[in-house]
């Protein structure tokens, strides 16, 4: 039995690696593109933020699983600096999907009263609220090589709990109504970002909330299903490392060849569609 665990856990361990060395190369592929070379508006910066979190997740769940195999234990600082960038990407996928909802659901308010900077600002608010939102409950509950505190574990780590299943409902109802409306309701031609936007949901939903319940339930899970650690990780993986793919899939033609920056311009490039929207924000003042 020890054997066949033991195989398991290597296993999941490769698979991993192998799926975190393409993920950086497919957020690396989309932050060069839209950071350099593609002009920017309001919702593709929550593209590149998205990109950053996405890829800082993968760096350091990567360098910490060798670091952690080579020394041969496991230690909970890793786990807690990883979440952070995780717990950042779920900020953004529901400040993203709420205000493309927003957008579609009630285009001429959103277009009078959204002031210029919001993107920017809701961003540099995610990553400054991320750190505290994780390492206060962590530190609490000992994960940052400190003693815990029961009393304070419990009262964080409940505050966390309910803020990251808020954040999961805000992001799959903001897609959710989207799909209807647009499917339903709306007489006007499909938003640019609503395949990428669906495609991250759903994802999410598939592939990201086994590592919200790791987090929510760390010690029970790691007493009753041993292997579901390794399995949620993996898919967090797949989670973070998916999204350059849905984004190639929403901005190719089929039976066209296409260079990728090509791709990611009409996938990721909202400047033409804002300019007729009246929302075309400069590269310099996002």
């Amino acid at each position: 039995m020890f054997g066949l665990w033991k195989t398991f856990t290597s296993v999941v361990f490769y698979i991993t690696l192998a799926v975190g060395l393409g993920g950086l190369v497919g957020n690396g592929l989309v932050l060069w593109h839209l950071g350099l070379h593609i002009r920017k508006g309001p919702f593709s910066i929550y593209v590149l933020h998205l990109a950053a979190a996405d890829f800082l997740f993968l760096c350091c769940h990567m360098a910490f699983s060798v670091v952690q195999a080579a020394l041969g234990s496991q230690d909970t600082l890793y786990f807690a600096i990883t979440c952070v960038s995780f717990v950042t990407g779920l900020w953004l996928l529901a400040a993203f999907s709420l205000e493309l909802c927003l957008s579609e659901v009630f285009p001429t308010c959103y277009q009078s009263c959204r002031p210029q900077h919001t993107s920017g600002i809701v961003c540099g608010l995610i990553w400054a609220l991320s750190l505290p939102a994780v390492l206060l409950p962590a530190h609490a509950c000992g994960l940052l090589r400190g003693s815990i505190r029961p009393l304070a574990c419990l009262r964080y780590h409940a505050v966390s709990i309910a803020w990251l299943l808020a954040l999961t409902c805000v992001a799959c109802v903001a897609g959710l109504v989207l799909f209807i409306w647009v499917a339903c309701c709306s007489q006007r031609p499909r938003p640019q970002f609503y395949g990428a936007v669906l495609g991250s949901v759903l994802l999410f939903v598939v592939c990201g909330l086994p590592f919200v319940l790791y987090w929510s339930l760390r010690p029970l899970l790691h007493f009753l299903l041993p292997m579901f650690p390794p399995l949620a990780t993996l898919l967090a993986c797949v989670h973070a490392s998916s999204k350059p793919l849905i984004y190639f899939i929403a901005g190719r033609q089929l039976g066209k060849r296409e260079p990728m920056r090509a791709v990611l311009q009409r996938a990721l490039g909202d400047g033409a569609q804002q300019r007729a929207r009246g929302l075309s924000l400069p590269m310099g003042a996002i």
